[in-house]
């Protein structure tokens, strides 16, 4: 991994003083957030506090009400809805609370569409998309389709599905809050092997046990960042 002139990994995701206002609702009020590359990093606080919106922002789903998001290196604020697709096609993974899968293809369709939508040929697409699944541990489920999967499955299916394209950045949205606490742990483990072989995490969660897998914490209140720790580290 490269490093900068202090030697610290470089900065994958920085948030300047960023607001995000929704009509008289301030969703994130002058959140400042740095995070280098190879960390796993959860974010916590109660319903409403902004966390589901910091990863929006952070996808660049959502655009700030003002002040800068930068993403691998990227200014999100100058690209256009196009150029924010493609952005986080080719450089960002997602997983969500409800896997987002597309009941209509079978399992190695939909991991192979990320790919294709980013311009990888076919039978390339498609062979990558059978290693990933044997090494997340659902090979044999390649033909099947997510309805006949279990939640734990479809989850990997969504892992494999996000690292389809190499990210910089994996994004995680309650990954474990759909699963049973055996599925959950898995998906975890799963989460954490990644972690330790240099893929970069942020993780919404309103799970303790998730956010102790992490190396950071940053705990969010009414839209600001009131804490920003190590798991478990005195307030």
């Amino acid at each position: 991994m490269t490093t900068d002139h202090l030697g610290h990994p470089p900065t994958v995701v920085r948030l300047d003083e960023v607001h995000r206002q929704y009509g008289d609702v301030l969703a994130l009020d002058r959140v400042q957030v740095e995070v280098r590359a190879g960390e796993a990093v959860a974010v916590m606080g109660p319903s409403g506090c902004g966390k589901s919106t910091l990863l929006n922002v952070v996808a660049g789903l959502d655009r700030p009400t003002s002040g800068r998001v930068e993403v691998c290196g990227q200014d999100l604020g100058g690209l256009s809805e196009a150029g924010l697709a493609l952005f986080r096609r080719q450089r960002i993974g997602m997983v969500f609370q409800f896997f987002n899968l597309l009941d209509d293809l079978s399992v190695v369709d939909n991991v192979t569409l990320a790919a294709q939508l980013a311009g990888t040929p076919a039978r390339r697409a498609r062979r990558r998309a059978l290693e990933l699944l044997d090494e997340l541990g659902v090979a044999g489920r390649g033909n099947h389709y997510p309805a006949t999967l279990s939640g734990g499955e479809r989850q990997r299916v969504a892992v494999a599905r996000a690292l389809m394209n190499r990210p910089e950045l994996l994004l995680a949205d309650e990954p474990t809050g759909a699963l049973d606490s055996h599925s959950g742990e898995q998906v975890m483990d799963l989460l954490s092997d990644l972690n330790r072989i240099g893929q970069t995490l942020l993780i919404v969660t309103h799970d303790p046990q998730v956010a102790a897998t992490c190396s950071r914490l940053i705990t969010m209140t009414d839209g600001r960042v009131a804490a920003d720790s190590a798991p478990g580290a005195a307030a």
